[in-house]
């Protein structure tokens, strides 16, 4: 499970992926988690099957390797831990969920400032 300080830090983690898997409304309504990917729910098998050039060229970053840190947020973290599970099936053996997502993340913005 991911906690808010790790998300936070994603920035400086360019070895660990965040992806937010809210459909592309919901980022329009609320905004989106700094160095995040959004991939919606939906189309997270298939991007996670995809050839990593056809991946790179969808995503704008290189595919994860099998053993990368990776990420997974929603808004309030059912789909975050359905992903997750999602890849850990896949094979990426260091999947895991940020089970505030979003809901979290936007208290814990909004008292820092």
């Amino acid at each position: 499970m991911a906690t808010y300080e790790e998300v936070k830090d994603i920035p400086n983690q360019p070895e660990k992926y965040l992806f937010d898997v809210r459909n592309v409304s919901e980022l329009k309504e609320t905004g989106v988690l700094p160095a995040s990917i959004n991939i919606p729910l939906p189309e997270l098998e298939n991007a996670l099957n995809m050839p990593d050039e056809a991946f790179a060229k969808a995503y704008g970053r290189e595919k994860p390797a099998i053993d990368a840190v990776m990420i997974f947020s929603c808004k309030a973290g059912g789909r975050a831990a359905r992903a997750a599970n999602l890849a850990s099936t896949l094979g990426f053996a260091n999947a895991k969920s940020y089970a505030g997502s979003w809901t979290e993340w936007q208290e814990k913005q909004s008292q820092s400032q």
